[in-house]
C-alpha cells in the first residue's frame, strides 16, 4: 500500500475510527487511517470503558449495543485486551427505582436480567449500603480499561495491516481524496470520524443536525479495599439511559426532581467501574456548550462523590485524578450521512461510542459496499 492507494480511508482514530478499520480489514480491503493527534487522547481514553447494553434505547441503539459488546469479547484476547468486569448492577435506593426496574425487567429488553431483592442483594454484593430496595443484575456488559484498550486495538489493527498516518490534520475531503498537511491520500471510499471537532470538516451538517459538544467529569479513586462484584449505576441512571423509559419512572424522576434537583441540573448518575488494580473510575456529570469550558468545579465532583457514597455505604477513597471528557451530543444517538459520492460521515453524538462503534462501522462498511445489511441491523426491534 502507498499514501495514494488504498481502498478505505478514515479520518479519525479514536474508537468510531477504529472500528471501521477493523470493518475493512474484515471484508478484505487495505485500510489507511489518518489523524491529527500522534495518539488517542480524547472521549474514546477518557471514559468508563464500559460497553453498556442494558439501558440502552430500544431500537438500532441497543441492537448495535449487542452486537458490539460480541465483536469486543471476540476481539479482546486477539488484541492483548483485558476484561476487567462483566455485568451490571443497576441499585435501587428508592421504591419508585424499583418499580421501574421490575417493568424493564419485565420487557425483552429485560431477558437474561434478573431483580435481586435487598437479600439477594446482600448475597451478591453484602459490601454495598444497607437500606437499598434491591437491583437489577445484567449479565450482559463488558468492562475494558480504555487508556489500555485503544492503543492496543490501534496496535492490532496495523500488524493486521492498517496503515496509520498520524499526526496529520486533515483540511479537505472530496470523493476518492483526502488533503492533508503532507500531501493528497486517495482512496475508494473515505469514512469521516471527526469526534468533537465540529468545525473543521462539514460544518454546515453539524449546525443542521443540531450538534453541540458535551462536556464530562472523571474521577479515579484509590483502591478501597474491596472488590465490587460487577460495574455499579443507581437511581439517578434511570433517568438518563433512554431504554428504561416505561408507565412508572415518571414517579421516580418527580422524586429526584424534589430530593437531587442539583444533581440531575449538573446531568449526574452514577457509574462506578473497578480496574484490575482495585482503583475506581467514577462519574459522570453533562454540560452542554460549543465551547465547553476546560474547568472542573469540585461542587460537581462532591456530588459524584455522594451519590458513590449513598449507594455503597464507603466513604469515597482519595481521588488520585480528575479529568473531563468532551463528546459531540445532538438529538439522535448516532448518524450516518453520505455527504459525498463514497463518503460517509459517522458520529456518535451520545456518549456510546464504546458501547456501539464496532456495529455502525459494519454497517457502514455494508453501505458503502452495497453489501446486505448485517444480520443485528436486520433485528426486529423490542416493542
Amino acid at each position: 500500500m502507498t499514501e495514494t492507494d488504498c481502498d478505505l480511508a478514515i479520518v479519525g482514530a479514536g474508537i468510531l475510527g477504529l472500528a471501521h478499520a477493523l470493518a475493512g480489514l474484515r471484508q478484505g480491503l487495505r485500510v489507511t487511517v489518518i489523524d491529527r493527534e500522534a495518539r488517542a487522547a480524547g472521549a474514546s481514553v477518557r471514559n468508563f470503558g464500559f460497553i453498556t447494553v442494558t439501558g440502552q434505547q430500544a431500537g438500532p441503539t441497543w441492537r448495535r449495543a449487542r452486537r458490539a459488546r460480541d465483536v469486543w469479547a471476540e476481539l479482546a484476547p486477539q488484541a492483548g485486551i483485558a476484561i476487567h468486569q462483566r455485568g451490571l448492577l443497576m441499585l435501587a435506593r428508592r421504591p419508585e427505582a424499583m418499580d421501574v426496574l421490575e417493568d424493564f425487567a419485565a420487557g425483552p429488553m429485560g431477558q437474561g436480567c434478573r431483580l435481586l431483592d435487598p437479600a439477594g442483594l446482600r448475597e451478591m454484593a453484602p459490601m454495598l449500603a444497607p437500606g437499598l430496595r434491591g437491583a437489577l443484575h445484567s449479565p450482559h456488559e463488558l468492562r475494558v480499561e480504555s487508556r489500555d484498550a485503544i492503543p492496543r486495538l490501534a496496535a492490532f489493527l496495523e500488524a493486521a495491516g492498517v496503515r496509520f498516518l498520524r499526526s496529520q490534520a486533515v483540511r479537505q475531503v472530496e470523493p476518492g481524496a483526502i488533503r492533508h498537511a503532507a500531501g493528497t491520500l486517495r482512496a475508494r471510499h473515505i469514512v469521516v470520524c471527526p469526534g468533537p471537532d465540529l468545525v473543521t470538516l462539514y460544518p454546515e451538517v453539524m449546525a443542521r443536525r443540531g450538534i453541540t459538544l458535551c462536556k464530562l467529569h472523571m474521577l479515579r479513586l484509590a483502591d478501597p479495599g474491596l472488590r465490587f462484584p460487577a460495574p455499579l449505576m443507581s437511581d439517578l441512571g434511570l433517568v438518563r439511559y433512554l431504554g428504561y423509559q416505561g408507565p412508572r419512572l415518571p414517579a421516580l424522576r418527580a422524586r429526584l426532581e424534589a430530593e437531587q434537583p442539583a444533581h440531575l441540573a449538573d446531568g449526574i448518575h452514577l457509574i462506578a467501574v473497578q480496574h484490575a488494580d482495585g482503583s475506581l473510575v467514577v462519574g459522570d456529570s453533562h454540560h452542554y456548550d460549543p465551547t465547553p469550558d476546560p474547568f472542573q468545579p469540585r461542587a460537581v465532583d462532591d456530588r459524584m462523590l455522594e451519590e458513590f457514597t449513598a449507594v455503597t455505604g464507603l466513604r469515597a477513597p482519595e481521588v488520585t485524578e480528575r479529568w473531563i471528557g468532551i463528546y459531540p451530543s445532538g438529538p439522535d444517538t448516532a448518524f450516518t450521512e453520505a455527504v459525498a459520492e463514497g463518503v460517509r460521515l459517522v458520529m456518535v453524538t451520545s456518549g456510546t461510542g464504546a458501547s456501539t462503534a464496532f456495529a455502525i462501522a459494519e454497517e457502514t462498511l455494508a453501505d458503502l459496499l452495497a453489501l446486505p445489511p448485517p444480520p443485528h441491523a436486520q433485528e426486529q426491534a423490542p416493542c
